[in-house]
């Protein structure tokens, strides 16, 4: 390597890093953004300038092809793609990555030929079909299972761990008949093919509630399986920034796994979400009633308060009610009521989703609160207004040993003088157990689409 070439590689290692640093914070992840994407650029138009000299006639146009072609897929899905359906394509280009790294790989080998695989190059070109491979794999599930194209609900028959072992056994031992033995085009075209099983295997098992976990380990196994194309290559940009990735999403998943009260073991190996039978399973299925209110009472009842916490979930993103509940704070705000947003750390269906969803109907930053931030103000607010969210606030977390949520932190609007919750239905939550919740005498409904609830108490609010 050049020092030059070393040299542009470095500042693109220091705007990833730099950029990752800013993504902490809604105020500058955009900026984050943009200068990480600057560094992917730098890197990539570098590495492209350096080796075109090497470069056939078909290597050209194929490279020319991939560039135009994939520019062109990631900036018209990301202008296009709406909030709900942002995990869908994160888990998108989690599975393009984790499988651009593990062709990358079977490339390397290729060109080696057969024989024993020098342990240097072999090891981390191994490394990378495996874990390259069941990124794509699980991260395609991921995305048919967000994106509704299958069911949601984790999909499991007898032996299941039993058969997911045998099929990782298989791949031990094709990994080392290639380091130690042969080469062969056979056996890690099998490699890969079983890894892509072994990924389609891991992720179907899993239900809807854990996706944001899973999408966030899989970005994780991306990150590793391109820091091992790195290795392969000798391109120490790749290694850097999937090393960034790798340990970004480590952490990312360990902190989701806390804010649900679960272990990564249990997320990946407890079939969370899987109806759990009886009368929990249908909410209300044992005849107790609950109480509703017209969107003219609720309004009065806010315009009237101190101050008010708005819970945004899922339900909020699927109508797309953002810029509606922003209009709605606003008239209050107007009316001398302070209004604050309690956000979930699990709340819709990947980390921060409700944060970017609110940041872009342009709620003020510093009205956004975490769950530690503002758990202890629930007690001493008159109005909690729940838009859209269940299992984060059901209190079976805290009492109900023996729900499938027992231990996951929860947001304590239970404590609060009135709740009012926007649902389309008694439906329950991805948990599929019912939410005590709704029939607290202090409780009251308001049903229908998010996004017409909140219209009509924004009428409401304007003639109270």
């Amino acid at each position: 390597m050049s020092t030059w070439t070393a040299l542009v590689y470095l500042g693109a290692a220091v705007l990833f890093i730099l950029g990752l640093k800013l993504l902490s914070s809604p105020r500058s992840a955009r900026r984050g953004n943009q200068l990480a994407a600057v560094g992917m650029i730098i890197a990539v138009v570098w590495t492209a300038v350096g080796l075109w000299g090497r470069f056939t006639a078909t290597g050209v146009a194929v490279c020319v092809a991939g560039l135009v072609l994939g520019g062109a897929a990631g900036t018209i899905g990301a202008r296009r793609v709406k909030m709900t359906a942002m995990p869908q394509m994160v888990a998108l280009f989690n599975g393009v990555g984790g499988g651009a790294a593990a062709l990358v790989a079977v490339s390397e080998l290729l060109r080696l030929g057969a024989g024993r695989a020098n342990p240097a190059t072999g090891f981390p070109s191994v490394f990378a079909i495996v874990v390259g491979g069941v990124s794509f794999a699980g991260s395609a599930i991921a995305f048919a299972k967000l994106q509704e194209m299958m069911t949601g609900r984790p999909i499991t028959y007898p032996g299941q761990q039993l058969v997911n072992a045998v099929i990782a056994l298989v791949i031990v031992g094709l990994a080392v008949t290639i380091l130690a033995f042969s080469n062969s085009p056979v056996v890690f075209t099998l490699l890969l093919a079983l890894a892509l099983v072994l990924g389609v295997a891991f992720v179907l098992p899993i239900g809807g509630a854990d996706m944001p976990v899973v999408i966030s380990l899989l970005n994780a196994f991306t990150g590793l399986a391109v820091a091992a194309s790195g290795f392969v290559l000798h391109n120490f940009a790749l290694i850097v920034a999937g090393t960034l990735v790798g340990a970004s999403g480590s952490i990312l998943t360990k902190l989701m796994g806390d804010a649900m009260g679960r272990s990564i073991a249990s997320v990946l190996f407890g079939a969370f979400g899987s109806v759990q039978g009886g009368a929990q399973a249908q909410a209300g299925a044992d005849g107790r009633s609950v109480r509703s209110a017209s969107a003219e009472d609720i309004g009065t009842m806010l315009a009237y308060s101190r101050n008010v916490i708005v819970v945004p979930g899922y339900g909020l993103a699927v109508a797309q009610a953002q810029h509606v509940v922003r209009e709605l704070a606003e008239l209050l705000e107007k009316k001398g009521v302070e209004v604050r947003y309690a956000i979930h750390p699990v709340a819709g269906r990947m980390p921060g989703h409700m944060n970017v969803l609110l940041a872009e109907a342009n709620v003020p930053y510093d009205q956004l609160k975490e769950m530690d931030e503002i758990n202890d103000e629930f007690r001493h607010t008159d109005v909690v207004l729940v838009v859209g969210a269940n299992d984060v606030v059901n209190p079976a977390a805290r009492t109900s040993p023996g729900s499938p949520i027992y231990g996951m932190p929860i947001l304590n609007v239970d404590q609060a003088k009135q709740i009012v919750f926007l649902k389309r239905s008694m439906r329950p939550g991805f948990a599929g157990i019912d939410n005590e919740l709704l029939y607290d005498p202090k409780t009251v409904m308001l049903f229908g689409d998010a996004k017409d609830s909140l219209s009509q108490l924004v009428a409401a609010v304007k003639s109270a």
